[in-house]
């Protein structure tokens, strides 16, 4: 039997977009076509090849990302056309995420400088910040100090600057490269006075300093899924991403020290992931609220100061009533 010839849709090259597309509108259509066509992931801050189509080409032209109406059927000059036709060919050629390619990103509308010395910013902790979960602090004008560990790009530590108005906010990253995007953040943004960034290992830069809330998004993939990754996935830090065999080298050591810099009154919020069922096999006792979100279940959990250290007090006393018991008789062996 004959097998018929599989339908192949038209693709244009780039130089025919370009000589022949007149508007914004004419030129999203050939991008969204290539994008498909080239089965690229979509999954650093948009989710469909049109999204992307869109940021890359608004965020190239220094137009409003998030206003697309009024510019769709603007006519473009030739050295636009032709600049937003080799942006598409790069996102195609490199599978770098659009961000990398105009460096810049967003979270809760402000925007970010990246490149692929830090992860691309997703964390679903923005969100959180910004929803105001009912019970997790206190007014806003009472926090008085906040923590963003595993910093990165920074971007948490800025959304909580705006979040907390009167907060002290420090901001701790391992990667000395990434530090310095966090600085450029930081400077872009004005916060050179209320942010403090550290480089160093989770809390070793912070010699005994204590907060009202700890935020983290640590890296948590294991080492199957960091076989799994995405060519675009590729291009950020390994050091973001991988977490060890099981996910849990960074997580494991958060849990067992996040506590000793909390205030009385403070809690912290970290982001994991998929690892839920290892973080509550990691601390069975700890009585974790997990949140969702828009786009989340179950990845991300507060625990308070209050019921973390009750907690802990509750296992030690298990442990010291199990050690004050007397050891059973050994039986005799067996003649």
């Amino acid at each position: 039997m004959t097998r018929p010839i599989p339908y192949a849709p038209l693709l244009v090259s780039a130089e025919t977009a370009v000589s022949e597309t007149r508007s914004l509108r004419d030129l999203l259509r050939w991008a969204v076509g290539r994008f498909n066509a080239a089965g690229i992931f979509h999954g650093h801050g948009v989710d469909t090849a049109w999204d992307e189509a869109v940021f890359l080409m608004l965020e190239a032209l220094a137009l409003p990302v998030d206003q697309l109406e009024p510019y769709l059927d603007a006519r473009l000059t030739e050295a636009e056309r032709r600049r937003l036709a080799e942006l598409v060919e790069a996102r195609i050629e490199t599978r770098k995420p659009s961000v990398y390619l105009v460096n810049k990103t967003y979270l809760q509308g402000l925007p970010f400088y990246v490149d692929e010395r830090v992860i691309v910013p997703r964390s679903y902790i923005s969100e959180i910040l910004f929803s105001g979960v009912e019970g997790l602090w206190p007014d806003p004008s009472e926090v008085a100090s906040v923590l963003d560990l595993c910093a990165g790009s920074a971007c948490l530590a800025i959304l909580a600057a705006q979040v907390f108005p009167l907060a002290e906010i420090h901001a701790v990253e391992l990667s000395p490269e990434a530090a310095e995007v966090a600085r450029i953040n930081i400077a872009d943004h004005g916060l050179e006075d209320r942010v403090t960034l550290h480089v160093g290992d989770l809390f070793a830069p912070l010699e005994g300093l204590r907060f009202d809330l700890i935020l983290t998004n640590p890296p948590y993939v294991d080492a199957e899924g960091m076989g799994w990754l995405t060519p675009e996935h590729r291009h950020e830090p390994e050091m973001a991403l991988a977490a060890g065999e099981d996910g849990m080298s960074v997580a494991r050591r958060i849990l067992a020290e996040g506590r000793d810099h909390l205030t009385p009154r403070g809690g912290m919020l970290a982001e994991v992931g998929r690892l839920r069922p290892a973080v509550e096999a990691e601390a069975p006792d700890l009585p974790l609220l997990w949140i969702d979100t828009e786009q989340s279940r179950g990845e991300t959990f507060w625990i308070s100061a209050e019921a973390w250290s009750a907690a802990s007090s509750a296992e030690s006393e298990r442990k010291a009533a199990g050690a004050g018991k007397p050891r059973p008789a050994r039986k005799p062996p067996k003649s």
